[in-house]
């Protein structure tokens, strides 16, 4: 009879062991990460963040707790990637372009091919960073890249052709500076938390920009036009990424759960791009600031005077012709 009762106990024992290989411990301390994000808090692109840490929480059943810091209160911009590497920020989330010649890979997912809008060039940015798996990025863990809709010339007097550009301030970074130049302006690089007041200052007369910052970062308050020049439309792709030894000392069920939901959020930020696009057009409007349309001709004009900036990476960059070229296809297959 002890026997019997003995094996019993036994095999109940074992059964909630079984039952609790890869579910989530309330007994267990949670784990507690910092996510640096760049963006102001207000903005889509800081909600749609917190709102993967959050959903993270969720599905570890808080075994996961992110505590978001938005608007660069933890690290700004430029020192985002590194401050995650140093373990400054556990997370973080920021632009390649803000430390230009730092990821000559990812750089192409930067030229001005003509981007339609911010879920393509998400996609595109994505898929792109996924299948190289430059050398560049080996030094965190990437969770996974988003880019903003077709960047436009946003600025203070009327740019209706190449000539009006000509010599104008415009605020750039990364290889957007390259066709700013390309276009025959001056390009002055910084971040976009610094291009309000340049702007209201007189520092810049203008920026390339997605015209979601004339919402997002207020922008439209401090220019006048924005030249639809969507011939030459550029992207700036965007990092979410992941301390290497914070990733590495994760439980698997964690890491799953983090991977997964990377997957998807993919989506969830290029449809963000694409609303605030939307709301920063009817937020210039309202304001009375003018939309310039380009006509084919001078559309053409923008989109010959930009192929040396295309054709100086592919030339340059090791591999950067079939870096081009890859890019250029994922955006016919994600424009389909």
């Amino acid at each position: 009879m002890k026997k019997k009762v003995f094996l019993f106990f036994l095999v109940a024992l074992i059964g909630v062991g079984f039952m609790s290989i890869g579910a989530f411990s309330a007994d267990a301390a949670p784990i507690k990460l910092t996510f640096s994000i760049f963006f102001p808090p207000t903005h889509g692109q800081a909600v749609a963040a917190m709102d993967f840490a959050q959903e993270i929480e969720k599905r570890t059943d808080g075994q996961v707790q992110i505590t978001t810091f938005p608007g660069g209160t933890l690290t700004k911009a430029p020192q985002c990637y590194d401050g995650v590497v140093k373990g400054i920020s556990d997370l973080g989330n920021s632009c390649f372009a803000y430390t230009r010649g730092r990821f000559p890979v990812m750089a192409a997912v930067d030229l001005p091919m003509g981007y339609p809008n911010g879920t393509v060039a998400t996609r595109v940015a994505n898929a792109f960073a996924k299948s190289v798996n430059p050398q560049e990025l080996q030094d965190v863990k990437v969770l996974y890249v988003h880019a903003h809709g077709p960047g436009l010339l946003h600025t203070k007097k009327p740019v209706r052709t190449l000539e009006d550009l000509k010599g104008m301030k415009i605020r750039a970074t990364g290889l957007s500076a390259k066709v700013v130049e390309a276009l025959g302006g001056v390009p002055v690089a910084m971040p976009q938390g610094d291009t309000y007041e340049s702007l209201q200052k007189g520092v810049v007369e203008g920026t390339f920009s997605p015209i979601e910052v004339l919402k997002g970062w207020k922008q439209g308050e401090v220019i006048k036009y924005t030249t639809e020049c969507f011939s030459v439309g550029y992207t700036t792709a965007m990092f979410v990424v992941m301390n290497k030894t914070k990733w590495d000392s994760l439980p698997a069920d964690v890491k799953k759960v983090i991977d997964d939901l990377s997957e998807s959020w993919v989506l969830v930020h290029g449809q963000t791009w694409d609303v605030t696009d939307e709301e920063g057009r009817n937020f210039t409007r309202k304001l009375g600031n003018e939309l310039i349309s380009l006509s084919d001709a001078e559309s053409a004009k923008w989109r010959k005077a930009v192929e040396p900036v295309l054709a100086d990476y592919a030339s340059n960059t090791p591999n950067g012709a079939m870096y081009v070229e890859k890019v250029q296809n994922l955006i016919k297959k994600y424009s389909k």
